[in-house]
């Protein structure tokens, strides 16, 4: 019996009781579908981890100030002048391998205007450097330079949901706006990206489509801040290529705790640690999730192993026919090996289509990103293969090793 004729022969057998087949298929479906479900959500929980530290920068070190209440913050403010333009330049001066410090400030509109319409934008006072150290591209106009800063000028760099609100599809450089009381100039549209406002590691990280970027000198001057608020709520230090942001981050956290008179009214977040706190996360929910598949790859296995079992007893008449007219012991051993082959191959076709639902429906309901990778397909139905094969070795042994006249005169 050449390769497919065992095969159709196999097919054959299994449609001879359908229900028991489709039964003992669904251990290797589950198996195979959570396998591939597992792998497609954490290859794309990685590349948005991926993505979101590429946005924050992996040579950046962010010093964030830490928000109080009002009578903390007073008494807070008796040693600490809080996160400061003093901070910011002092890091420049005395921390190695700094290539460029952007701080910023945010300001709390209560109005944001045009002649157009009107908008619920972030507005931050931030430095000349903003644009270069945060890779924002612009789809209009220039971003304004340090003269600019130093001069208290007028005007404003928005993004692309912040020009969709306040002029529509016109040209919006040139055009004014208003932030509370003070008109804005507009002379550059950040380029259109995601509009959504993303958190990673406990981290946030502002969309650009969303802020409108005035000058700091003119936000310092021409904005009123909270009593006692701090000067900024963060810097973003970038350093040299061949710079440890994590040592980095400690000379930091030392400078500002003598600035500061040893109060912890600063944050320090190193996405590049954040990165790695993310891989450690990622192979801890890999060890669990492939537990929980490798557990019901098993269960299927054992299901496979208890129907060729079965199968052999029930066929017993027709094993010792079969080798009374010539059919050796690996003929009757491949046929059986070839039937619990078919069997996970079959589950784990039905495991891939289940998995590919799966993963579409987490990312579907979750608005969690989903990678199925062909390497992932491959791998979960090679496993499922392997299962089959191993669970009908002892089968398909039996079944060879079976007394050819006791098989005749089995009843």
């Amino acid at each position: 019996m050449n390769l497919a004729e065992a095969l159709r022969a196999a097919v054959a057998s299994l449609s001879a009781h359908k229900m028991r087949s489709a039964l003992t298929m669904l251990g290797i479906l589950f198996g195979v579908g959570a396998v591939l479900a597992m792998m497609s959500i954490g290859a794309g929980a990685e590349r948005q981890a991926m993505r979101l530290i590429d946005a924050m920068g992996l040579r950046n070190v962010y010093v964030r100030a830490v928000a109080f209440p009002e009578k903390e913050r007073e008494e807070l403010r008796k040693k600490s002048p809080g996160l400061s333009l003093r901070d910011a330049r002092a890091i420049a001066l005395a921390v190695p391998q700094v290539e460029s410090v952007a701080p910023r400030v945010s300001l709390s509109p209560y109005k944001i205007l045009s002649a157009s319409g009107k908008s619920k934008a972030k507005v931050f006072g931030v430095a000349a450097t903003h644009a270069k150290v945060h890779s924002l591209a612009l789809a209009e106009g220039r971003f304004f330079g340090p003269d600019e800063d130093e001069s208290h000028a007028q005007v404003c760099v928005i993004g692309s949901k912040v020009r969709r609100d306040l002029f529509g599809l016109e040209t919006a450089v040139g055009r004014d706006l208003k932030v509370n009381d003070v008109w804005l100039t507009v002379i550059g549209v950040i380029e259109a990206g995601s509009e959504t406002d993303r958190e990673f590691m406990g981290t946030s990280i502002d969309s650009p489509a969303n802020q409108i970027l005035i000058p700091l000198g003119t936000a310092r001057r021409k904005f009123e801040q909270e009593p006692l608020a701090d000067e900024l709520d963060e810097i973003r230090v970038t350093f040299a290529g061949d710079a440890d942001p994590a040592a980095s981050a400690e000379v930091i956290a030392a400078l500002l705790d003598r600035l500061h008179g040893g109060a912890a009214d600063t944050t320090l977040t190193v996405p590049r640690e954040l990165l790695e706190q993310s891989r450690q996360t990622q192979r801890l929910f890999n060890i669990v999730m492939g537990t929980i598949a490798g557990i019901s790859l098993l269960v299927g296995g054992i299901g496979i192993m208890n129907i060729m079992l079965a199968t052999v007893l029930e066929r017993t008449r027709e094993i010792g026919v079969r080798r009374a007219v010539g059919a050796r012991r690996s003929n009757i051993r491949d046929q059986f090996l070839i039937e619990s082959f078919t069997i996970s191959l079959m589950g784990g076709a039905a495991g891939v289509l289940a998995g590919v639902a799966i993963a579409r429906g987490v990312a579907a309901y979750a608005g969690w990103a989903t990678v199925i990778t062909p390497g992932a397909v491959i791998l979960s139905t090679s496993v499922s293969i392997l299962v089959g094969l191993l669970f009908g070795i002892y089968p398909a042994v039996r079944a060879a090793r079976l007394d050819p006249i006791e098989a005749l005169r089995y009843e």
